[in-house]
């Protein structure tokens, strides 16, 4: 008895147990990663019924996920993100909240009737879903606890204690957490979401935040060529063996290359890649304001530190910015025409898709003018985007 409580079934080795581990807990990542967030709660993707019903046991064994209470939590979350309705927002609630204490969030929230019943919608029904695994959604992770026990002894316990904590730790602590706290972004989107790194591995791509929350029903979360993420590569060889089909990526721009002026192609596709064209707007910022830095910090004598706090406030929405900021910006543009031209040119741009009750002609002349008046500028980071802008089709 005592030889079995010390070694188990397998009488593994220390680092067998530990590859073990790290295997099984990626395989939780991979379901939810795959099957409750980019399957059930975005419809990214459709997949066959084993891969779906695999995995939807297995986060019963391994969780105690209910797959309704997760897709409409998270639905929530996306459709009031970072406000005090937002189920888990650490700009509302606070990082500390959200970093150490999510699962408990979550908790909370999955026991609020009018969120299962708004957005809970589409989520599986059948017998097994409520006899079993919502039923008995606390005897999987039971039943793993015995199994555990009984393949490596004593040391089960461990093994099942860092199964129960990995997705606490990871998604409802650090994607929840840090992805709307800290890290990169390569949208401006109307959230705060982050990249918090660029190559999503170990949390199975959910890293790549802030490529989500602009692309929410994008099955693939890497945005950029340096970017890298492994949710999307279990999901392209499910689809090569016909188990998984993508139903939606993020959109590419198409370029056609010397177009004179912008026509309806254009348009539509400046609308429809927006958060590319705004994206590619934040580089051409960046340049114009390499350009005057060395003028602003000398001539004009403007500290370092303000100069660099000026230049991420010019890349992110105005609207955003709060009145103190906005002053920050018009100090700024007393000393620089230049960068003040590059802000309101923006804002104009911007509001060519906002414009709802303006007709299709109408779009089209104020998306000419805009790039007549921005090559006409002499600011030449401004002329080399609007060029590029006009080949969009």
């Amino acid at each position: 008895m005592l030889s079995f409580l010390s070694t188990g079934l397998l009488d593994f080795s220390a680092w067998q147990v530990v590859i073990y581990t790290l295997v099984v807990t990626h395989i939780t990542i991979a379901a939810v990663t795959i099957y409750l967030h980019r399957h059930q709660a975005h419809r990214a993707l459709d997949l066959h019924p084993i891969p779906s019903h695999f995995f939807r046991f297995w986060l019963w064994l391994t969780t105690g996920q209910v797959t309704k209470e997760w897709a409409s939590i998270h639905r929530k979350h996306h459709a009031k993100c970072d406000t005090e309705e937002d189920p888990h927002s650490p700009q509302t609630r606070g990082i500390r909240k959200v970093l150490f204490e999510g699962a408990e969030l979550y908790r909370a929230e999955s026991k609020v009737k009018e969120t299962m019943d708004k957005y809970g919608h589409g989520t599986p029904d059948d017998w097994i879903e409520r006899h079993v695994y919502t039923g008995r959604s606390t005897l999987g992770v039971a039943s793993l606890l015995v199994i555990n026990v009984a393949l490596f002894g004593v040391i089960g316990l461990t093994v099942w204690a860092i199964q129960m904590m990995w997705i606490p730790i990871t998604a409802a602590g650090i994607i929840n957490g840090l992805g709307h706290w800290w890290g990169y972004r390569n949208y401006d989107c109307n959230d705060a979401a982050t990249n918090i790194f660029p190559w999503g591995i170990l949390i199975g791509g959910e890293e790549l935040h802030n490529n989500h929350h602009t692309y929410a029903t994008s099955a693939k979360l890497s945005s950029k060529w340096y970017e890298f993420d492994l949710g999307w590569g279990y999901i392209r060889m499910l689809e090569m063996v016909g188990l998984a089909k993508v139903k939606k990526v993020a959109p590419k721009p198409k370029l056609a290359k010397n177009k004179a002026q912008a026509d309806f192609d254009t348009l539509q596709s400046v609308i429809a890649n927006r958060y590319d064209v705004m994206a590619k707007y934040a580089k051409s910022v960046r340049h114009a304001f390499h350009e005057e830095f060395e003028h602003l910090k000398h001539k004009a004598q403007l500290e370092s530190r303000f100069l660099k706090s000026s230049r991420k406030l010019m890349q992110r929405e105005p609207a955003k910015l709060e009145s103190s900021q906005k002053q920050q910006l018009v100090e700024l543009f007393q000393h620089s025409k230049a960068l003040e031209t590059m802000h309101t040119m923006r804002v104009e741009l911007g509001a060519i898709w906002e414009r709802s009750h303006s007709t299709r002609d109408q779009l089209l002349h104020q998306l000419q003018d805009w790039c007549n008046r921005a090559e006409a500028s002499k600011i030449k980071a401004l002329q080399d985007f609007s060029i590029r802008l006009r080949t969009y089709a």
